[in-house]
């Protein structure tokens, strides 16, 4: 049986120049239906130009620590080795957890065998629920599918994911910020024979981007950690044209998705997030093009970087 002054979950919080996402996620932390003493919070600043002193210090019960080396997987890293809850529970600061999120954790482990490991539903916040914008319709219907990363891809974002911790040493720690963190640290769980589940009542909110610079600052990343991943591979060129084209053309049959979907409402939205789509997939066609014979990077910029996920 958990010692009543040894919390049974340990949540771990990558940070980086987001003070107000941070304080909003906090709150939410603080008013989870789970009883407060179950649960730990850390954030881990990743170096922010201003450490998060000021947000984390009217939170008493909440650790923050720092780590130098850029990238959030290995903030989490550094999280985890802090951590002494059994369950490592994983959100972003600039997420938002529903009131219900720890307790649907805790429930859902103590009905599934050793070897499973848990991720949930994110959704779009807005401000204004009355309407959206065009960021917001665009993300509502295609951002965050955590529910087909699980059941198709075999892998969970790490902004809302859970695993117990003799699990996650099994696995490893997570990877640094040359690659997909969430893809690779997910692959090399199912490798080792251990199943994700989605879990529909553990929901975080994530806010849609601020601006359609925001969006394609998120691709340009996705767009890198992928590319990192098939350069090493034989005739990955060709791959890589074949796979730029497709994006290219593929509002053809996803602007469909959109005047269908029923996250969304109303012709306007439906039309405005349609040219959202189509903006963002021939920047994503154009920027992978444009890297095909560039020099191998890594995208991180500690000063301007707009947040920390990897969905």
């Amino acid at each position: 049986m958990q010692s009543p002054t040894k919390p049974l979950v340990s949540v771990i919080i990558p940070h980086l120049n987001q003070p107000g996402d941070l304080e909003s996620c906090l709150r939410s932390l603080e008013a989870q239906s789970l009883q407060r003493s179950m649960f730990e919070i850390i954030v881990v600043d990743n170096g922010s130009v201003s450490p998060p002193d000021a947000v984390v210090a009217p939170h008493p019960a909440v650790r923050l620590l720092c780590e130098p080396r850029p990238g959030p997987g290995l903030a989490r890293n550094r999280g985890v080795d802090a951590a002494v809850g059994a369950i490592l529970c994983f959100i972003d600061a600039d997420c938002r957890a529903d009131r219900d999120w720890l307790c649907h954790v805790v429930e859902t482990f103590l009905s599934v065998p050793a070897g499973t490991i848990l991720g949930g539903d994110v959704r779009i916040w807005r401000d204004d629920v009355t309407r959206f914008t065009a960021l917001e319709a665009y993300e509502t219907v295609f951002a965050y599918r955590f529910k087909l990363y699980i059941e198709q891809h075999g892998f969970c974002g790490t902004g809302n994911l859970a695993v117990r911790r003799a699990d996650f040493e099994r696995i490893g720690p997570f990877g640094g910020v040359e690659l997909a963190e969430d893809i690779d640290w997910g692959r090399r769980a199912c490798a080792a024979g251990f199943v994700f589940r989605y879990v529909p009542g553990m929901i975080v909110f994530h806010p849609a981007r601020r601006s359609i610079g925001e969006l394609l600052v998120k691709w340009d990343r996705h767009i890198q950690h992928a590319l990192n991943m098939v350069q090493e591979k034989p005739w990955w060129r060709m791959y890589w044209l074949t796979r730029a084209l497709g994006v290219l053309l593929s509002p053809i049959l996803d602007v469909g998705k959109v005047l269908t979907s029923e996250r969304i409402d109303g012709m306007a939205t439906r039309f405005e997030a349609s040219i959202v789509l189509i903006v963002v997939r021939a920047y994503r066609a154009w920027r992978m093009l444009a890297l095909l014979w560039a020099r191998k990077g890594i995208l991180w910029n500690r000063e301007s970087a707009v947040g920390m996920d990897e969905a």
